[in-house]
Order: C-alpha cells, then structure tokens, then sequence
C-alpha cells in the first residue's frame, strides 16, 4: 500500500494547517484532503453526529480512495471519533490531540498551561485526560472559545470583532499566568497573530499541525507505508460545501493554489 494516499479529513479549513506541515516533511505523499464544510463547524454538534460524520467520511476515504492512513485532522472528531474509527478500520488512524500535548509539555517551562478548543474538544475532557497522563504535575486551563472557528472560515482573521471576542473568550488563559497555550483545535493557527496580542508576546501558542506530520511520517516508516516515489506528490482537495467558496477561502489561509476542488457528495 505504500503507492496509496495518504487520507486526511476536517470540518472545514483547519486542517489544512495540519496538510500543510505534511507536506513539507513528507513531501511525496499523495495526499487526499476533505473539508466537511456544508457541516461545519463539528465544535457545536452533537458526539453523535460528530462521530456519525467521521464516520462517513473516513468509510470514504477507505473504500473510495483507498488510502493506507487515515489523519483526523480535526480535534473535535479526534476527541469524539478517533478510538471508534481505529476499531472499525484495519489500516493506521491518527489523530491531533497527544501530539498536540507533547509538544506543549515539551515548551512549557512553568508548568501552567493554557488549552483552547470548540465547546466540543474542551467539553469532551480528552484533553483533561491526555494532560493527566503525561504530566500529572501541570496545572492546566481549559476554555472553550465558540466563534473562533466562524471567523476563521469566513476569513476574518484580525477584525476588531474577533479581538474582542478573543478577549472575552482568552480571560482564563490570561489570569492562568501560563506560559504555553495549545491551540486545540486546527483553525486556530490562522488567529495566532489575533490570539498571541491577547494573551501576550511571552505566551508560546503551539499548534499540533507540526507534531502530527512529524508523527505521520514517523508511522509511516515504522509499518513500511511510505512511498518509494522520487516525485512530489500529489495533492487532492474535496468538499462536501461549495467547491468555489471552499477554493476561495482555502487559498487565502494556507497561502497557496489548491488547484480543482472536487465536490465530494453527503
């Protein structure tokens, strides 16, 4: 299988941060992105749905496209979804959240950490729990920040509404005295700049997007997956939303062409 692409899913846009970083450390991946973006955004839904969507688009990506991995690259559906979709598949499905952990535990030199997510990953508690496996010693500061995820995909990164919002929503954070906040969820690298003038400059903001892609290419070398092709690979972008609006706004984020966007059907 080691020909095959590599899948890879969100609820809309986020997740191509999380392609992005794939890219660039495994540059001869085929890789199959799908943006759920008719259902986005997952933080609100139920973990029902949430799982019944994954669910859906993951059985796609398997029997469609014919992928050897599977990278959830949401962290609602990673909280919800990702140890149902490793029991009903038989190839590698990784998710965001212990990669995210890592990496902050490996940044934070204070012990106090800061996590912000949908209502859905923050409610969930998988955060709660990856910490207090790792590092039962860090106090940490959850806060759910509802909203982030429609700024981000309308592509309003930076208005004095979203400032303002992040200064209610990021209270915690900041009276916390962390040092280190992990952005949990994958839109949330695109509002760094908004988030960082908020909590302050000598806050390290982490995205899980790098520590994936790193966990990725390492996951795949271990079970003999990874391509033996010399060329860059190729990169296939669906959506279950508008295909134009989807091109639209996925380009001004991730900062370069997507070339086609394929309407992937409900």
């Amino acid at each position: 299988m080691s020909g095959s692409p590599i899948g890879m899913f969100d609820s809309g846009f986020g997740g191509l941060s999380v392609l992005k970083a794939l890219a660039d450390v495994a540059p001869h991946e085929d890789i199959v992105y799908i943006g759920d973006s008719a259902r986005y955004p997952y933080g609100s839904k139920s973990q029902d749905d949430v799982r019944a969507f994954s669910l859906e688009i993951t059985r796609s990506l398997v029997e469609d496209f014919k992928v050897k991995m599977i990278v959830v690259a949401c962290n609602t559906a990673s909280a919800t979804a990702l140890e149902d979709l490793k029991r009903k598949f038989d190839i590698p499905i990784l998710g965001v959240i212990e990669p995210g952990v890592r990496a902050a535990l490996a940044v934070s030199s204070n012990q106090k950490v800061g996590v912000i997510g949908t209502v859905g990953t923050i409610g969930s508690g998988a955060y709660q729990h990856e910490f207090s496996t790792m590092a039962k010693e860090v106090k940490l500061t959850c806060a759910a920040c509802p909203g982030f995820v429609e700024f981000v995909e309308r592509g309003d990164l930076s208005s004095d509404q979203v400032h303002v919002l992040a200064e209610r929503l990021l209270s915690p954070i900041v009276l916390s005295g962390a040092d280190t906040l992990l952005l949990g969820c994958t839109h949330y690298p695109f509002l760094a700049r908004t988030i960082s003038d908020v909590v302050g400059r000598d806050v390290v903001l982490v995205s899980s997007a790098d520590e994936t892609a790193f966990d990725v290419a390492k996951t795949l070398e271990k079970l003999g997956l990874a391509t033996k092709n010399i060329e860059l690979g190729a990169q296939r972008f669906l959506c279950s939303g508008d295909p134009e609006t989807f091109k639209t706004v996925g380009e001004r984020l991730y900062g370069s062409k997507l070339g086609s966007v394929e309407k992937w059907p409900l």
